[in-house]
């Protein structure tokens, strides 16, 4: 049982609440009676700082703010791109953003008053700590600074969202003057260099490694604050917080510039500075890329032990490569929702889940032909018949079904292509068969209507023709009705892959690509590719494009989008490029799902016409926020 899951996290949050009565009526930041201590709650407060054991519940108070990134009604980053589709009438409220709707009344995914809230109680902690008498100076320190990290972290997720943002130091007293309590916004880079502030008060208090996981997996270490610190000033040195020229209207009342407009690369070499810093320390306590170890009882062809090294990066608790897992929720509903559990003919009564989390088939295409370059590049694979139709051959039997038709665009594709996707005709390897020497007998899919996996509802199937099998352990085994057998597992917030990836990104940045192809060329080999060196020389239209930094610019940011598919990355990393007004300003499309035949099923459809401009780089401040405080001046566009 992990820190964040400590005797029910929905009953320890409803009684700490109740208990030290922390929530007070408006959640407002800019409401008085936010920011204030309510005077009946001081004796409250107090009382809370009297011993361990209550000071302790106030802390696993300030990390229950943490959003629940495997839950896609509290991660904007899974629904609201366009990386994962639902059917046009989705109940997801991240959903609509994706379509269009967002708007300034009641903004879907507003985070504004519920972290805000978080920071207070971070705050009144930090400020009561010290009270507490029976807490030995050590204990004292970590959590201390941990508090810290974690005001660095909503800070940041609120900066993200929302631009230049308040920021909450610390809390303002019952008697401050009603002026202070109508805060303005920051500069943004005011605001970086407050969370890079945090985050170094903190790190030196934080231990290198959790000695008890048993309780204690998901609170914060030293590795965790240095790779957040190395995030948060690639973020700041990126093209939308570092000379972007499309916010320069954005100004406080008092005529306070919140945005920068011009270019520094210093915000580059401090970033690099952040990621070397990050993969030393990763590297010298033992992370490191996943590779799945097979046990003496298997024995697995180097395809199928290459796709289970791909799907356990993520799939497999507490693995080498994970560095901070999100321990407030699990991962079971995302697996039902992207399983197509009646894998089994025999269990084709099992409805315990409605496969639905759909990648677009711009996401099937972004993923590397099997030569490890983009398909729109490679000079041996067929790319402008890439939707025409082809049978799987026995040497195919391991990724499509043999003999059977699908489309050429699911051949000869890179292993994460496989081990990330299920398709029509797709193989799904495990869920309870393991023989990958006896092909005959692997799960696959069936998706053309009619067939066993085809759309039935709106509830049940895919829209697009795809799913993401990534979000699925090979373990699971689905049953007759309700009986599916699921292994879970915390979100993955940062990987070292990830890491690898912002500081090969840095690193180029900063002009120094050989490297930075030094890192992206572990994660390719991993992926079971040759080089970038080698497979742009060899098979690419453009063979030289890894020696210019702007084509090594491009390499990093495919390999960042392929490597870190569906795990909530693409959202930011588009808005931080400056690249969302390109790519989700392209048409949604699938398959033509509700056909019976491959001729028919494999013909290109537009499901949605995204649109994505300036104004969509970052979230509206509700109204109301607005009216309550004036010196708060509203998002570019809205």
């Amino acid at each position: 049982m992990t820190i964040i899951e400590y005797n029910n996290i929905s009953t320890m949050k409803r009684l700490s609440r109740i208990s030290f009565l922390i929530v007070v009526f408006s959640v407002s930041l800019f409401s008085c009676s936010y920011l204030d201590v309510v005077p009946d709650n001081i004796a409250t407060v107090d009382n809370a700082f009297t011993m361990r054991s209550t000071a302790e519940k106030y802390l696993f108070t300030c990390y229950s703010y943490m959003p629940d990134d495997a839950d896609v009604d509290d991660n904007p980053a899974l629904m609201a791109g366009d990386e994962i589709w639902d059917r046009t009438n989705s109940p997801f409220s991240f959903s609509y953003i994706a379509r269009g709707y967002q708007n300034t009344n009641s903004p879907y995914g507003d985070r504004w008053g519920r972290l805000y809230k978080g920071l207070r109680d971070c705050n009144i902690f930090l400020e009561n700590i010290t009270k507490v008498a029976d807490l030995s100076a050590s204990e004292k320190l970590r959590w201390i600074a941990e508090v810290k990290f974690l005001k660095a972290y909503y800070h940041f997720y609120l900066l993200r969202m929302y631009g230049p943002i308040p920021l909450v130091k610390e809390n303002l007293s019952i008697d401050s003057d009603p002026d202070l309590v109508r805060v303005s916004r920051e500069p943004i880079d005011s605001c970086f260099s407050y969370i890079v502030k945090l985050i170094d008060e903190a790190k030196n208090g934080l231990p290198a490694e959790i000695d008890n996981p048993a309780a204690e997996l998901g609170r914060i270490t030293q590795p965790i604050a240095l790779a957040l610190k190395a995030k948060v000033l690639v973020t700041a040195a990126s093209p939308l917080f570092n000379g972007n020229n499309d916010q320069v209207q954005l100004v406080n009342n008092d005529g306070t510039p919140l945005f920068n407009p011009t270019y520094s690369k210093e915000k580059w070499e401090k970033a690099l500075v952040a990621c070397k810093r990050a993969v030393d320390v990763c590297d010298s306590l033992g992370f490191k890329l996943y590779q799945f170890q097979p046990s003496v009882s298997q024995s697995l062809t180097d395809t199928i032990q290459t796709q289970l090294t791909l799907r356990n990066r993520m799939c497999e608790r507490w693995n080498t490569e994970i560095i901070w897992a999100n321990t407030q929720g699990n991962t079971n509903q995302l697996q039902l929702y992207a399983n197509q559990n009646d894998l089994d003919p025999e269990f084709s009564d099992n409805v315990s889940g409605h496969p639905r989390f759909c990648p677009p088939l711009k996401i099937a295409e972004m993923f590397y032909s099997q030569n490890g370059v983009p398909i729109e590049e490679d000079k041996t694979w067929d790319y402008a018949n890439r939707y025409q139709l082809q049978a799987g051959e026995e040497a195919d039997q391991l990724y499509v079904r043999k003999d059977y038709t699908t489309a050429k665009l699911n051949f000869d594709r890179e292993p994460r292509f496989y081990a990330d996707l299920g398709f029509d005709g797709g193989v799904w390897y495990g869920q309870g068969r393991y023989d990958d020497n006896n092909a005959e007998n692997l799960f696959y899919i069936m998706q053309k209507t009619g067939q066993l996996h085809a759309f039935k509802t709106n509830l049940y199937g895919t829209i697009t023709g795809y799913l993401i099998k990534k979000y699925v352990h090979y373990e699971n085994v689905a049953g007759h009705v309700r009986d599916y057998s699921i292994n879970s597992y915390s979100w993955p917030i940062i990987r070292l892959a990830d890491v690898y990836l912002l500081y090969a990104e840095a690193l180029n940045e900063c002009e120094a690509s050989v490297e930075a192809l030094k890192y992206i060329n572990k994660i390719r080999e991993r992926s079971g590719l040759e080089s970038v060196e080698s497979s742009w020389s060899k098979y690419s239209s453009n063979p030289g494009k890894y020696s210019t930094q702007a084509g090594l610019r491009e390499i990093i940011h495919r390999e960042r989008l392929i490597e870190l598919a569906f795990e909530g990355q693409r959202f930011w990393d588009l808005r931080r490029w400056k690249e969302a007004t390109t790519e989700m300003n392209k048409p949604i499309k699938g398959w033509n799902i509700n056909q019976e035949t491959a001729t028919l099923y494999y013909a290109p459809r537009v499901l949605w016409n995204q649109k994505f401009g300036v104004k969509d780089y970052f979230w509206p401040i509700q109204n109301s926020y607005i009216t309550q405080n004036r010196n708060i001046v509203q998002n570019v566009g809205w």
